[in-house]
């Protein structure tokens, strides 16, 4: 379809501090004993979108995640990999790579999306509506967006709700206002609602961080506005209010913005916020017609953006938080396992007598437990070494990771080549890379790494 696809792949992000590391990025962050980028990059195989710019923050980062990528799908995808500085967030890392750019359309994902929502569909809306912009939008999860997700644990103090107020027409097909994170309520110009003609209000879906842009539109946009750091908050949110702005309209933009606002509130996000907002026989917003001076219709000015709205059942998460990496792997060995491609049971644990192994687990390739274990609704890495009578409850165990006798571990992250010596309790903590965490100690909350050299 003449598209290149760009998958935004991070670096080092603090949110997932101590997870991540200089020898494990985000990119490769083991979701159920896969690298989280492999969920993105298999959907785009699946889509027959194979010909890739995955850009990763940081020169170190950008060795690994190659290397990575070339012996996984060697001769099944075109990738090249683009290395830009940290911290310039998702317009930054596009403007720092528009020479690459080509192609007619621009399909850009970010490469900590865990979803089965296919990218094929988006870049066919997209083509088929001629738009500048398609975003992907999602349901809310119950349990509520991953974009405020908890930094590890149970969080026991309630945050303030945040809300994502979209603005979509009747056919459900154009996306005529966006604002992300907004608390309680959120103004819209009442120049907006006449412009729009009609509009449905939604408080229930959230942004996937899957979008097609037209390359000529979106380079224009990065050229021009050059403080523009978030395709998010700046570049989607700046297209959409464009599209409303004819010539005429902009001279008086202002003047209406003085004159007033529409307030409308969200009271409860679990409840599906959904309002007709103008006349029902006002014509939809691409119908409108805009009068020259001598009196004569034109057709306004305009460009398109559009919505790919999931459905219902879809999957999508992204893994933004420590909180979300223990969703995301309890959901993808759980009900989501129809994104894992193997066995849940790896092929060759090694179970010692009276070890039980309950249903929604992960063991994986070469790992040993021994007499009377318990595992349950865990993933536990490859190369494991776990004593007897050892506990892990609701919890992710990465590779080389060796467990003593008489260990309980709930609700916590041990990442790679971890030692946990006899007899160590650990609930809701998580435990970075080569840590070692000496006999008897407990600990309940805490966030346990070595110093960085």
């Amino acid at each position: 379809m003449d598209f290149q696809v760009v998958v935004l792949a991070g670096g080092n992000s603090k949110s997932l501090t101590p997870l991540v590391s200089k020898d494990v990025p985000k990119p490769l962050l083991p979701v159920a004993n896969h690298p989280v980028l492999y969920y993105v990059l298999h959907q785009l195989e699946e889509s027959n979108l194979k010909d890739l710019i995955v850009v990763v923050e940081g020169e170190d980062a950008g060795l690994l995640v190659g290397a990575w990528i070339s012996g996984t799908f060697v001769d099944r995808l075109h990738v090249e990999i683009a290395a830009v500085p940290e911290d310039i967030g998702t317009a930054g890392a596009l403007r720092a790579i528009s020479h690459y750019l080509t192609a007619k359309d621009i399909l850009v994902v970010s490469g900590d999306l865990v979803s089965d929502v296919s990218p094929g569909a988006v870049a066919a809306t997209h083509r088929r509506h001629d738009a500048v912009v398609t975003a992907t939008l999602c349901c809310v999860p119950i349990s509520g967006s991953s974009e405020s997700g908890s930094s590890g644990g149970k969080d026991k103090t309630k945050k303030p709700g945040r809300y994502n107020i979209i603005g979509l027409d009747p056919r459900k097909q154009f996306l005529l206002h966006i604002a992300t994170e907004i608390e309680k309520d959120t103004r819209l110009q009442k120049h907006l609602l006449h412009a729009v003609g009609q509009m449905e209000i939604r408080s229930d879906l959230m942004d996937a961080h899957m979008y097609a842009f037209k390359r000529s539109v979106l380079q224009e946009v990065l050229d021009r506005k050059d403080t523009f750091q978030s395709l998010k908050q700046d570049v989607v949110p700046y297209l959409v209010r464009s599209q409303l702005k004819s010539e005429a309209v902009l001279s008086g933009i202002r003047q209406a913005e003085e004159d007033g606002n529409e307030k409308v509130s969200f009271p409860n996000n679990q409840v599906m916020v959904s309002q007709i907002l103008a006349n029902a026989s006002t014509p939809s917003f691409h119908e409108l017609y805009s009068m020259d001076a001598d009196g004569s219709a034109q057709t306004r000015k305009t460009h398109k953006c559009c919505a790919y709205i999931a459905s219902s059942s879809s999957y999508c998460v992204r893994l933004n938080s420590i909180q979300a990496f223990m969703d995301i792997n309890r959901d993808v060995t759980g009900e989501a396992d129809h994104l894992l491609s193997d066995n849940v049971i790896g092929p060759s644990p090694k179970l010692g007598t009276k070890t039980t192994v309950g249903p929604h687990c992960m063991l994986g390739e070469g790992s040993e437990m021994g007499d009377k274990c318990q595992v349950k609704r865990s993933v536990i890495g490859r190369h494991c070494r776990i004593g007897s009578h050892v506990k892990v409850v609701n919890s992710v165990v990465m590779n080389h990771v060796t467990i003593g006798d008489g260990c309980i571990i709930q609700g916590s992250v041990i990442c790679s080549n971890v030692q946990l010596l006899e007899r160590v309790v650990l609930k809701d903590c998580q435990v970075g890379a080569g840590f070692v965490v000496t006999a008897g100690s407990e600990y309940k909350g805490e966030s346990l790494a070595r110093k960085e050299k």
